[in-house]
């Protein structure tokens, strides 16, 4: 048991760190104002690939690489599994890339709000994952938000509803091929290379930079953030079942909001009593988490003074 919530618990921390980074990715595409989003998503891809390479290598996760490469020799249909794959992501990647530079960081943030209440349904009509009381009380909450959303507000866009739907295609597809792994992600990177090359090669920096020299610099560091940013990402996904995987990502929209705001987007008054609930939702789950820490440390102390039997 105590492995089993040790296991759970360095997910989360890694789910966490890696929404906080996310969300900095997001404003710090105002830095590059230069470039339009799609040669900001291929310069991320081009520099989050070696970066994810390093650390695929170093942490002992090449061997799902070799594995992926095998299955790709031995089964028939599996390559085209992968492209299917790397274009759910790839495409999820470019939008978020995308929106803050189009005018539509609040419309994506708002998605990724979406995005745990549909993750959570998914995982529990699919993998059957069970969920807590305080779970479905923050389902619950984040769905009358929606409601006032679609009904009083009626302001969801089209990039909301990409992201609330095909982020959870994306988990689903990558547990049903085997691929829910980091190896997974540097096959789902990878395969995208030669768009993000024609991104680049057709792109303001190449072909008529203007010579400021903090550009390559941010450059690099674009791909520095997305990099730590997916793979803390992966290396959560395994240690957490799909709807609690879901319901931590409300951490990354409230970040998201944040950014957008300092971006100069505003948040209409019909649209408070969304945000609202939502935030309710999310305290739901902090009270969950607090409650289960307490507990985890009551259990400890009470082993620690029960002696161990003869």
């Amino acid at each position: 048991m105590s492995n089993t919530n040790g296991k759970t618990a360095l997910g989360v921390v890694y789910n966490v760190l890696a929404s906080v980074l996310f969300a900095v990715m997001y404003g710090y595409t105002s830095l590059l104002t230069a470039m339009d989003a799609e040669e900001i998503y291929g310069w991320r891809t081009l520099l989050t690939l070696p970066c994810l390479t390093v650390l695929v290598i170093t942490t002992g996760h090449w061997g799902e690489v070799k594995t992926i490469l095998s299955r790709l020799r031995r089964e028939r249909w599996f390559w085209a599994k992968r492209v299917l794959s790397s274009a759910l992501l790839n495409a999820q990647l470019w939008l978020f890339m995308w929106a803050p530079v189009n005018g539509h960081a609040l419309d994506v943030s708002l998605g990724y709000f979406l995005l745990p209440i549909t993750t959570a349904v998914v995982g529990r009509v699919v993998f059957k994952d069970k969920l807590s009381r305080f779970q479905l009380l923050a389902c619950a909450l984040a769905a009358l938000g929606v409601l006032n959303e679609l009904v009083v507000a009626k302001e969801i866009a089209w990039p909301a509803f990409a992201v609330c739907a095909g982020y959870p295609m994306y988990y689903v597809w990558r547990r049903l091929i085997g691929t829910n792994n980091l190896g997974g992600l540097w096959f789902d990177l990878g395969l995208t290379l030669p768009v993000s090359l024609y991104f680049i090669t057709h792109g303001s920096f190449l072909g008529s930079w203007d010579g400021d020299a903090r550009l390559p610099l941010l450059i690099v560091g674009l791909g520095a953030i997305s990099a730590t940013a997916l793979s803390l990402s992966a290396l959560s996904a395994p240690r957490l079942n799909l709807s609690l995987y879901g319901l931590l990502t409300y951490v990354e929209p409230i970040l998201m909001v944040c950014a957008s705001l300092l971006l100069g987007e505003v948040i209409k008054p019909t649209q408070w009593p969304t945000y609202l609930a939502i935030g309710a939702a999310v305290l739901a789950l902090c009270l969950e988490g607090v409650l289960s820490i307490r507990n985890t440390v009551r259990h400890r102390r009470l082993n620690e003074t029960i002696p161990p039997s003869a």
